[in-house]
């Protein structure tokens, strides 16, 4: 899994795996599902990150498997 902030574009991205991405869809304003040839989603973003996080708890962004 990759993940990417993006100052210029002001999102963030989560990217679960390296199939091709066929299409997208806006699940929520602002909440964008990448999805692959088999409809598995494969990446999902979030736009106007700033107003919806801090920079803080970006940079400081734990992950957690259970």
């Amino acid at each position: 899994m990759k993940v990417t902030v993006d100052k210029e574009t002001d999102t963030l991205y989560f990217r679960l795996d390296d199939n091709k991405v066929i299409e997208s869809e806006e699940v929520r304003p602002g909440v964008i599902l990448d999805y692959d040839e088999n409809d598995t989603v494969v990446g999902v973003e979030f736009l106007n990150v700033s107003s919806r996080i801090s920079k803080e708890y970006l940079l400081n962004m734990q992950f957690q498997l259970a």
